[in-house]
């Protein structure tokens, strides 16, 4: 099978070229990869109508991926509660070889095909939860394993690679597979396949919260006050919406804790 991923560079002699050169050469590389993803907005809408349903029936939805695409997976999912205000459960990201593997690569943990199933069935997983398999060659063992057995147990399963015709295109219900040819470095799939990966999990996870009631407007109405900068932001939103000073605004927040409990309990 041909993987654009691993084809060789469209630069060449990079250890030549000036700051200048290789930042110019990179980004216009990456100015690429928006259209890539753009291709694939149907197959994206297809498995939101599908996940939706699911997620309103107490569903979860799952990412699972390792090295670069494992990282990207944890990380759209740590930002779902404190954006949106969900419970840590409802979005996860598994990433092979464990957290550790975060900060650190864990050696030949992504090359185990029954771990992956392991490591979701720590989570009580059940058949209305979604299983998002993310891997950029599309034929990682941990990865595949995962779907494979998500398959056979009622899950809906969907894959992110940036190979055509790869296993996981092929194994996921389904497949999403934004095709951003060779990277500027080769085989750096955290560059153009990271990007393009990290742009998808941001389109799924934000149009889901989006639908699931999460955003008001265009705020984000349920957001954690975990910091001042974003009591901040929900106390001009509050002004903004209610059109009181900001010593009320940001009282009432408080006291109410969320932007949307806020609002809803003002009265004159």
């Amino acid at each position: 099978m041909k993987k654009p991923t691993e084809d060789p560079s469209n630069h060449d002699h990079l250890e030549l070229m000036s700051t200048s050169e290789l930042l110019t050469n990179i980004n216009q590389e990456d100015q690429t990869v928006a259209n890539a993803v753009k291709k694939e907005i149907p197959a994206i809408e297809s498995f939101l109508k599908e996940a939706l349903p699911r997620m309103r029936e107490g569903g979860r939805l799952f990412y699972i991926g390792a090295g670069t695409s494992g990282r990207l997976g944890v990380v759209d999912a740590s930002e779902c509660p404190p954006t949106f205000g969900v419970d840590h459960g409802v979005v996860v990201g598994l990433i092979a070889g464990g957290d550790q593997a975060i900060r650190k690569a864990v050696e030949f943990a992504e090359d185990d095909t029954e771990q992956g199933w392991k490591d979701l069935l720590k989570h009580n997983i059940h058949s209305k939860d979604i299983l998002v398999g993310i891997a950029a060659s599309g034929g990682t063992p941990y990865v595949l394993g995962a779907i494979e057995h998500a398959n056979e147990n009622g899950m809906l399963t969907a894959g992110i690679s940036c190979n055509p015709g790869s296993k996981l295109s092929k194994l996921a219900a389904c497949p999403i597979t934004p095709v951003v040819g060779p990277e500027f470095v080769t085989g750096s799939t955290r560059m153009k396949s990271g990007t393009a990966q990290k742009l998808v999990l941001n389109m799924i996870s934000t149009a889901l919260m989006i639908q699931l009631g999460h955003v008001k407007g265009n705020r984000m109405v349920d957001m954690q006050l975990s910091n001042n900068k974003l009591v901040e932001r929900g106390t001009r939103m509050v002004c903004e919406q209610l059109k009181i000073s900001s010593e009320k605004g940001k009282a009432l927040l408080l006291k109410h804790g969320s932007v949307r409990s806020a609002i809803e309990s003002y009265k004159d």
